[in-house]
C-alpha cells in the first residue's frame, strides 16, 4: 500500500498475498528470541497491516528454525540490571500497541507452532483465533523463572483459553506443556503432525481468507468483551452487530446462495 514502504526486517519476514498476511519469525539462529528490534519490528509489521485493514482477509504466524520462540531474549535485561525497567517499558511501548491493532482488525488470526514456545511467544500465541500446534511442540511458562509476572496480553490470553484457575496453575508451576496438554487445556486448537503443519495452516488461512471476513472481526470482539458486561450488554451488542453485518455484501452473497442452494462466495466486504 502505498504511503506505509515495507521495511527491511532483521528479526521477521512480512508477506502479503491475494489478501493473506504471513508474518514470520526468522531470528532462528537465537531461538527466534524476542529482543528489542523483535519488539519495534512487529509493532511496525503490525501497524502496516491494520493500515491494510480490509484488504486483508487472514493472518498467519509462523517460524523458521527449530524453536517457535524461547520467549523475550533475556540478554536485553541482563546487560544493565539497573535498567530492567525501562527496558520492559520500552518494549511493551511497540509491542503491547501491535497486539492490539491485529485484533481490532477483521481477518482471522492464526498461528503455526513448531518446536517450543515459551513465555513471551506463548503469551502472543494465546491472542490468536486458532492456533495450530506440531505434535512435537512444547509450550511453556517461562515467566515466575526471572521472577517475572506476564506481558504481551498472557494475562487476556492464557484465562480466555485456557481459564483463569488453569492459567494460573500454568503460570505458578512455570509449567511445561506437550502439545496433547495443551490442546486439553485450551491453549492450542489443533495438533497435527509434524510434517503437516505447514500445510494444515495454509488449509485453515487460504479457508478463512475466503470467508465473512468483518463476521469473523465481530464474532472475536463479541466474545472478547462478553465476560465482562451484563447479560444485558452482550444481547444489544449481538443485536447491533447483526443488524449492521446484516446489510454487508457479503451477508447479501450468503442469504442469495443458501437460497439458491449454492456455496457463497464472499468478498470480506
Amino acid at each position: 500500500m502505498e504511503g506505509f514502504p515495507l521495511r527491511d526486517y532483521k528479526t521477521i519476514q512480512l508477506d502479503v498475498e491475494r489478501g493473506i498476511a504471513r508474518l514470520t519469525l526468522a531470528r532462528p539462529d537465537a531461538g527466534n528470541a524476542m529482543n528489542a528490534d523483535f519488539f519495534e519490528e512487529f509493532g511496525h509489521a503490525a501497524n502496516h497491516l491494520a493500515v491494510l485493514g480490509g484488504e486483508i482477509r487472514a493472518v498467519l504466524l509462523r517460524s523458521t528454525g527449530k524453536f517457535f520462540s524461547v520467549g523475550g531474549d533475556v540478554s536485553v535485561f541482563t546487560k544493565d540490571l539497573d535498567q530492567a525497567p525501562a527496558a520492559v517499558l520500552d518494549g511493551t511501548s511497540t509491542m503491547h500497541p501491535g497486539l492490539a491493532r491485529l485484533r481490532r482488525m477483521d481477518a482471522p488470526l492464526v498461528a503455526a507452532v513448531q518446536g517450543t514456545a515459551m513465555g513471551g511467544a506463548v503469551a502472543v500465541l494465546s491472542n490468536f483465533d486458532l492456533v495450530i500446534s506440531a505434535r512435537s511442540a512444547k509450550f511453556g511458562a517461562a515467566y515466575p523463572r526471572l521472577g517475572f509476572s506476564m506481558d504481551l496480553g498472557a494475562s487476556f490470553g492464557l484465562a480466555s483459553r485456557m481459564g483463569v484457575s488453569r492459567a494460573r496453575r500454568f503460570l505458578l508451576l512455570a509449567e511445561m506443556l506437550g502439545a496433547d496438554a495443551a490442546l486439553q487445556a485450551g491453549l492450542v486448537d489443533e495438533v497435527v503432525d509434524d510434517d503437516r503443519l505447514a500445510d494444515r495452516a495454509e488449509e485453515l488461512v487460504t479457508q478463512l481468507g475466503a470467508g465473512p471476513t468483518r463476521a469473523y472481526g465481530e464474532i472475536r470482539r463479541l466474545l472478547g468483551r462478553a465476560l465482562s458486561q451484563p447479560f444485558e450488554a452482550s444481547l444489544e451488542d449481538e443485536a447491533q452487530a447483526l443488524a449492521m453485518l446484516a446489510g454487508t455484501q457479503d451477508a447479501r452473497e450468503g442469504l442469495t446462495a443458501f437460497t439458491e442452494k449454492r456455496a457463497p462466495k464472499f468478498e470480506g466486504k
